[in-house]
Parts: structure tokens; C-alpha cells; sequence
């Protein structure tokens, strides 16, 4: 039955935190520690009965001149996980960034690399910490289910044998490794008018390109797997961003999801506002961002550190953000039976 309950927001239900210590400071590799000094502790927001699921976490408010912090209490069953985006670029599956110019994913291979190492170091660890306690682990992908992916992948209208799941690699193999990653060399020169120099520039020389100059045509048609860094379980789900955030709330109410613990890439990017972003989810569901589960591009640095705790920070206007070391299972493993969201 659902319930209203008083949830104090102003200065005397919150109690100032002295001396506190910086916010996702645990891989100050990935994401810039938070070091705003004005904190304060609220009372327990999501308080559900029989919880084993603890998920302390963060948001800011102007208006409370500071850092709101409050503990929750999930039931994981009522739980899933959902990495944004976890695409297999230039991981050896044979979906490789286009040369001599073409982006994908964090737009250089260097870059790719870089964000796959984080990717094996925090968030696939994290995902097997939890896997088989929640009720779900999810992961998007762009386009629609195809026959490749569909052999490989559990979605949200079924699930392949282990015979189709290795017919499916090797039919990926040959597809992605049968492409021809080759796309136009930059521009030898440009066309400049006299009086806007700046603007002539910029329109034939963008920073970002990934059009069928760079990217050859059908580069972005390929069927895109999960990346390698990632232990797929088979009872994992993938989602389709082409099948629509409809889907989506549906395949999760149908399968009792009240809370998403939300990680992937990029913050900036697809982790808000693609079909499993939190501009989406948190509109029907209790969402936490995991704030050193997720990185944002980001150009002109040769770190994220920065650019991922500046979009975290400017997200926890409206949303909650936990951090791994503060979620914590206190349960005994069931894992659930997965349903057809139809």
C-alpha cells in the first residue's frame, strides 16, 4: 500500500556534518574527489520494509547552501542494476574506431582504452559484487534487437541457448571483423571568407564528426556487443535504446523494479539522456547514480577525473548519487526468476 510520510527538508531537519570527508575520493584515478564543505545529514529517505540493500547518498541544493546527505534502505529484490552503454570498441570483438579520423564510444582509441581499463577495474567488480543479490543487471545498447544479438544476448522478449550464444559469436566475429574501418583523412585544406574566418572554420572542421566522412557508412549499423571487460552472465538483460524507454518501464514494473543503481558511460552523454538515462529513469523510479561507477568524455584532458566529478555534481541538482564503498548487502542471495516484459 503506498503511503505519505513528512520528510523534513528545511535547516532544522538537517544536521550539519563537522569536519567531513571528500565524496568519491575511493579512485581518485577516475573521478576528482567532491570536497564541498558545507554538509549535512538528513533524515532516511528510502525506508522499505525488510531491507537488505544499504545506499547512502548525496545530492546538492543552492538553496540549502550545501550537500544534503541521507541514508536509504532498499530491498533488493525490488532492485536492479543498469550499466549505460558498455559498448565493445576496439576490444578485439572486431568493432574497431574507423581510421585515419573516425570516433566512437570516447571518440579515440587511446581514450577507449583508457575508459575499458576503468571499466575492468571498478565497474565489473562491482557488478559481480552484487549480481544474483539484485534482481536484475541490465545493460543498453544502441539500435534495435538483431539476429546476431539476439542469439547472444538475454533481452526483454527471451532468452538464447548456449548453443545460439556461440553461434551468435562467431556470426559477430565474421560481421565486425568483415567491415571496412576505413574512412576520409582530415581535410587538406579549408575555405575561408574574410569577415567570419572563425565560423567557416569551425562548420568544415568540427571537433566532433561522426558522420560517413570519418565513419564509414554502416559503421554505426553494426551490432554492437558488450565489451569484454564486462563478465556477461547469461541472465544478465540487454536493452535496446531503439525499442524505446516504454519498453523499458514496462520490462522493469514487470518485474517488481522500484530502485536502479545506475552506472555506465558517458556521464555527460548517454548515462543522462539515452533511453536508459537517468533523465528517463528517474521519473518512475528511485534512481542512485553511482558516482565512481561512471566516466564522462572528455576532450582536451588526458583524465576524466575532472569532467566526471563536474557532471556528477551539476546531475545531484536532481538526482542521488552513492558511491560503491557506500552500498551495502546485508541479505542472503535468491536469485529471482526474470519476466517478459509483454
Amino acid at each position: 500500500m503506498r503511503t505519505i510520510r513528512t520528510f523534513p527538508s528545511c535547516y532544522g531537519g538537517l544536521t550539519p556534518i563537522r569536519n567531513p570527508k571528500p565524496l568519491l575520493a575511493d579512485f581518485p584515478e577516475w573521478v576528482e574527489p567532491i570536497r564541498e564543505t558545507n554538509r549535512f545529514e538528513a533524515p532516511i529517505l528510502v525506508d522499505d520494509p525488510d531491507a537488505d540493500l544499504l545506499v547512502r547518498a548525496w545530492r546538492f541544493s543552492y538553496n540549502a547552501r550545501g550537500i544534503i546527505e541521507m541514508p536509504n534502505k532498499l530491498r533488493s529484490k525490488d532492485t536492479a542494476i543498469i550499466m549505460v552503454h558498455p559498448w565493445g570498441i576496439d576490444d578485439g570483438q572486431g568493432w574497431n574506431t574507423p581510421e585515419p579520423a573516425g570516433v566512437a564510444d570516447f571518440c579515440t582509441p587511446q581514450k577507449n582504452h583508457l575508459a575499458a581499463k576503468h571499466t575492468r577495474s571498478v565497474i565489473n567488480p562491482f557488478l559481480k559484487s552484487l549480481r544474483g543479490k539484485v534482481s536484475l543487471v541490465l545493460f543498453s545498447l544502441p539500435g534495435m534487437e538483431d539476429p546476431i544479438r539476439k542469439k547472444l544476448y538475454r533481452s526483454f522478449k527471451g532468452s538464447p541457448t548456449e548453443i545460439e550464444r556461440r553461434e551468435g559469436a562467431e556470426e559477430l566475429k565474421t560481421r565486425l571483423r568483415s567491415f571496412g574501418y576505413r574512412g576520409d583523412p582530415l581535410p587538406g585544406s579549408l575555405k575561408l571568407s574574410s569577415d567570419k574566418p572563425i565560423a567557416d572554420y569551425f562548420k568544415q572542421f568540427p571537433g566532433l564528426d561522426s558522420g560517413d566522412k570519418y565513419d564509414p557508412k554502416g559503421f554505426w549499423e553494426l551490432p554492437i556487443p558488450v565489451t569484454t571487460d564486462i563478465d556477461v552472465d547469461p541472465v544478465d538483460v540487454v536493452i535496446y535504446d531503439g525499442e524505446g524507454y516504454p519498453a523499458l518501464k514496462n520490462f522493469l514494473q514487470v518485474n517488481g523494479i522500484r530502485h536502479v543503481l545506475l552506472t555506465g558511460y558517458a556521464t555527460d552523454m548517454c548515462y543522462a539522456r539515452t533511453c536508459a538515462g537517468y533523465e528517463n529513469l528517474s521519473k518512475d523510479f528511485n534512481v542512485f547514480l553511482v558516482g565512481d561507477a561512471t566516466l564522462a568524455t572528455f576532450p582536451a584532458a588526458a583524465t576524466p577525473r575532472f569532467t566526471t566529478s563536474a557532471h556528477i555534481s551539476f546531475a545531484s541538482l536532481n538526482q542521488l548519487v552513492t558511491q560503491i564503498s557506500w552500498i551495502e548487502y546485508k541479505g542472503s542471495a535468491k536469485v529471482l526468476p526474470v519476466r517478459s516484459g509483454k
